[in-house]
Protein backbone atom coordinates (compact mmCIF):
# COMPACT_ATOMS: atom_id res chain seq x y z
CA UNK A 1 0.00 0.00 0.00
CA UNK A 2 2.75 2.57 1.31
CA UNK A 3 4.29 1.86 -2.28
CA UNK A 4 1.51 2.34 -4.46
CA UNK A 5 0.92 5.83 -2.97
CA UNK A 6 4.47 6.53 -3.38
CA UNK A 7 4.34 5.77 -7.03
CA UNK A 8 1.18 8.08 -7.10
CA UNK A 9 3.54 11.48 -5.30
CA UNK A 10 6.02 10.56 -7.61
CA UNK A 11 4.03 10.29 -11.53
CA UNK A 12 1.69 13.60 -10.50
CA UNK A 13 4.76 15.32 -9.36
CA UNK A 14 6.96 14.49 -12.68
CA UNK A 15 3.31 15.70 -14.57
CA UNK A 16 3.14 19.12 -12.91
CA UNK A 17 7.19 19.01 -13.62
CA UNK A 18 6.47 18.93 -17.23
CA UNK A 19 3.21 21.23 -17.78
CA UNK A 20 5.30 23.13 -16.38
CA UNK A 21 8.44 23.45 -18.40
CA UNK A 22 5.86 23.35 -21.22
CA UNK A 23 4.38 26.51 -20.31
CA UNK A 24 7.97 28.12 -20.10
CA UNK A 25 8.79 26.72 -23.57
CA UNK A 26 5.75 28.29 -24.74
CA UNK A 27 5.98 31.53 -23.17
CA UNK A 28 9.92 31.36 -24.70
CA UNK A 29 8.75 30.73 -28.25
CA UNK A 30 6.45 33.65 -28.18
CA UNK A 31 9.01 36.04 -26.47
CA UNK A 32 11.75 35.13 -28.97
CA UNK A 33 8.50 35.61 -31.68
CA UNK A 34 7.39 39.11 -31.03
CA UNK A 35 10.98 39.79 -30.29
CA UNK A 36 11.85 38.41 -33.91
CA UNK A 37 8.72 40.22 -35.27
CA UNK A 38 9.64 43.48 -34.29
CA UNK A 39 13.73 43.41 -35.56
CA UNK A 40 12.38 42.38 -38.19
CA UNK A 41 9.74 45.28 -38.84
CA UNK A 42 12.57 47.50 -37.86
CA UNK A 43 15.43 45.92 -40.24
CA UNK A 44 12.88 46.75 -43.00
CA UNK A 45 12.54 50.05 -42.38
CA UNK A 46 15.78 50.30 -41.79
CA UNK A 47 16.41 49.05 -45.22
CA UNK A 48 13.35 50.89 -46.86
CA UNK A 49 14.77 54.18 -45.27
CA UNK A 50 18.50 53.17 -46.66
CA UNK A 51 17.70 52.75 -49.76
CA UNK A 52 15.56 55.91 -50.48
CA UNK A 53 18.51 57.81 -49.00
CA UNK A 54 20.81 56.82 -51.01
CA UNK A 55 18.93 57.21 -54.11
CA UNK A 56 17.94 60.78 -53.05
CA UNK A 57 21.91 61.00 -52.28
CA UNK A 58 22.74 59.49 -55.82
CA UNK A 59 20.46 61.54 -57.22
CA UNK A 60 20.99 64.81 -55.70
CA UNK A 61 24.67 64.00 -56.49
CA UNK A 62 24.87 63.09 -60.36
CA UNK A 63 22.02 65.83 -61.29
CA UNK A 64 21.41 69.17 -61.45
CA UNK A 65 23.47 72.68 -63.20
CA UNK A 66 26.67 73.24 -63.57
CA UNK A 67 28.17 76.58 -64.09
CA UNK A 68 30.64 76.43 -66.78
CA UNK A 69 31.66 80.07 -66.67
CA UNK A 70 30.47 83.70 -65.85
CA UNK A 71 31.23 87.03 -67.85
CA UNK A 72 30.69 90.43 -66.78
CA UNK A 73 30.30 93.82 -69.31
CA UNK A 74 32.34 96.48 -68.73
CA UNK A 75 29.97 99.14 -70.88
CA UNK A 76 31.63 101.83 -72.67
CA UNK A 77 34.68 101.43 -70.47
CA UNK A 78 32.89 102.99 -67.15
CA UNK A 79 35.05 101.33 -64.91
CA UNK A 80 32.14 99.00 -63.05
CA UNK A 81 30.48 95.23 -64.66
CA UNK A 82 26.99 96.10 -65.37
CA UNK A 83 26.03 93.36 -66.78
CA UNK A 84 26.69 89.35 -66.15
CA UNK A 85 26.47 86.10 -68.40
CA UNK A 86 26.19 82.69 -66.12
CA UNK A 87 26.77 79.83 -68.71
CA UNK A 88 25.12 76.86 -67.27
CA UNK A 89 24.09 73.03 -68.58
CA UNK A 90 22.57 70.21 -67.04
CA UNK A 91 25.02 67.61 -65.45
CA UNK A 92 25.66 64.19 -66.86
CA UNK A 93 22.80 61.91 -65.82
CA UNK A 94 20.55 65.15 -65.15
CA UNK A 95 16.81 64.54 -65.97
CA UNK A 96 15.11 67.56 -68.30
CA UNK A 97 15.72 70.62 -65.91
CA UNK A 98 12.42 73.32 -66.25
CA UNK A 99 14.37 76.67 -65.95
CA UNK A 100 10.38 78.28 -64.92
CA UNK A 101 11.35 76.82 -61.40
CA UNK A 102 14.84 77.66 -61.37
CA UNK A 103 16.34 80.55 -59.32
CA UNK A 104 19.15 82.40 -59.05
CA UNK A 105 20.47 83.91 -56.17
CA UNK A 106 23.40 86.35 -55.79
CA UNK A 107 24.87 87.86 -53.06
CA UNK A 108 28.07 90.80 -52.85
CA UNK A 109 28.57 90.80 -48.70
CA UNK A 110 26.00 93.84 -49.17
CA UNK A 111 22.71 92.90 -50.71
CA UNK A 112 21.10 89.46 -51.15
CA UNK A 113 18.92 89.07 -54.48
CA UNK A 114 16.55 86.60 -55.85
CA UNK A 115 16.18 86.34 -59.20
CA UNK A 116 13.13 84.36 -61.38
CA UNK A 117 13.07 83.54 -64.80
CA UNK A 118 11.37 86.58 -67.18
CA UNK A 119 10.12 85.02 -70.34
CA UNK A 120 9.92 88.12 -72.31
CA UNK A 121 14.09 87.60 -72.16
CA UNK A 122 15.37 85.15 -74.15
CA UNK A 123 16.94 84.75 -77.69
CA UNK A 124 17.57 81.43 -79.37
CA UNK A 125 20.90 80.46 -81.04
CA UNK A 126 19.76 81.71 -84.46
CA UNK A 127 19.32 85.57 -83.35
CA UNK A 128 22.61 85.59 -80.93
CA UNK A 129 25.19 88.41 -82.70
CA UNK A 130 28.76 87.96 -82.06
CA UNK A 131 28.47 90.07 -79.13
CA UNK A 132 26.02 88.71 -76.56
CA UNK A 133 25.76 91.08 -74.27
CA UNK A 134 23.84 93.04 -77.29
CA UNK A 135 21.15 90.89 -76.76
CA UNK A 136 17.90 91.69 -74.61
CA UNK A 137 18.27 91.53 -70.94
CA UNK A 138 15.85 91.91 -68.48
CA UNK A 139 14.90 95.53 -67.41
CA UNK A 140 13.84 94.76 -64.30
CA UNK A 141 17.36 93.78 -62.51
CA UNK A 142 16.89 92.71 -58.95
CA UNK A 143 14.11 90.43 -59.89
CA UNK A 144 14.38 88.64 -63.11
CA UNK A 145 16.90 86.84 -65.44
CA UNK A 146 17.01 86.14 -68.82
CA UNK A 147 17.84 83.54 -70.94
CA UNK A 148 20.44 83.15 -74.23
CA UNK A 149 20.20 79.70 -76.12
CA UNK A 150 23.56 78.17 -77.40
CA UNK A 151 23.13 74.85 -78.04
CA UNK A 152 19.94 72.77 -77.91
CA UNK A 153 19.80 69.84 -80.40
CA UNK A 154 16.13 68.61 -79.67
CA UNK A 155 14.72 72.46 -79.20
CA UNK A 156 13.64 71.56 -75.61
CA UNK A 157 14.20 74.71 -74.53
CA UNK A 158 11.65 77.61 -75.87
CA UNK A 159 10.60 81.24 -74.20
CA UNK A 160 7.07 79.38 -72.69
CA UNK A 161 8.69 76.13 -71.38
CA UNK A 162 12.70 76.64 -71.40
CA UNK A 163 13.80 72.61 -70.39
CA UNK A 164 17.24 71.41 -70.89
CA UNK A 165 18.67 68.37 -70.84
CA UNK A 166 22.56 67.03 -71.00
CA UNK A 167 24.02 68.51 -73.75
CA UNK A 168 22.20 71.62 -74.11
CA UNK A 169 24.00 75.18 -73.30
CA UNK A 170 22.08 78.46 -72.07
CA UNK A 171 23.51 81.61 -70.79
CA UNK A 172 20.92 82.88 -68.04
CA UNK A 173 21.50 87.15 -68.43
CA UNK A 174 21.59 89.46 -65.17
CA UNK A 175 21.29 93.13 -65.35
CA UNK A 176 22.51 95.77 -63.23
CA UNK A 177 21.81 93.72 -59.77
CA UNK A 178 23.72 95.48 -57.86
CA UNK A 179 24.01 98.82 -59.52
CA UNK A 180 27.24 98.16 -60.91
CA UNK A 181 29.55 96.16 -59.83
CA UNK A 182 33.26 97.47 -58.75
CA UNK A 183 36.86 95.96 -58.71
CA UNK A 184 38.20 93.66 -55.84
CA UNK A 185 34.29 92.97 -54.79
CA UNK A 186 33.15 89.33 -54.09
CA UNK A 187 30.00 87.85 -55.02
CA UNK A 188 28.65 84.29 -54.72
CA UNK A 189 25.31 82.22 -54.88
CA UNK A 190 23.83 79.91 -56.73
CA UNK A 191 21.42 78.77 -59.42
CA UNK A 192 18.93 76.48 -57.85
CA UNK A 193 17.01 74.01 -59.87
CA UNK A 194 13.26 72.57 -58.79
CA UNK A 195 15.76 69.32 -58.15
CA UNK A 196 19.29 67.86 -58.13
CA UNK A 197 22.53 69.86 -57.05
CA UNK A 198 22.93 73.63 -57.45
CA UNK A 199 25.19 75.34 -59.70
CA UNK A 200 27.81 77.12 -57.72
CA UNK A 201 28.71 81.10 -57.90
CA UNK A 202 31.73 82.40 -56.92
CA UNK A 203 33.84 85.14 -58.02
CA UNK A 204 35.89 88.19 -57.06
CA UNK A 205 35.82 90.97 -59.51
CA UNK A 206 39.61 91.90 -60.94
CA UNK A 207 41.74 94.87 -59.58
CA UNK A 208 41.02 97.02 -62.91
CA UNK A 209 38.69 96.53 -65.54
CA UNK A 210 40.59 97.65 -68.73
CA UNK A 211 38.54 95.13 -71.34
CA UNK A 212 34.45 95.45 -72.08
CA UNK A 213 34.07 91.48 -71.19
CA UNK A 214 35.67 90.27 -68.53
CA UNK A 215 35.70 86.56 -67.78
CA UNK A 216 34.91 85.78 -64.24
CA UNK A 217 34.43 82.68 -63.26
Amino acid sequence: MEKKTYNKIKNKDIGDMGIGALIVFIAMVLVAGIAASVLIQTSTSLQTQVLSTGTETTYAAASGILVEGVEGYNASGAGNISRLGIEIRARAGSPDIDLRTTIIELSNSSNKFVLEYDLNTFTLSAAVSADIFSCAFPTSNTTNYGIIVLQDEDGSCTSDSPVINFGDHVILVVGNVFEGLQPRQDVFGYVLPEQGSPGLIDFRTPEAFFDAIIDLQ
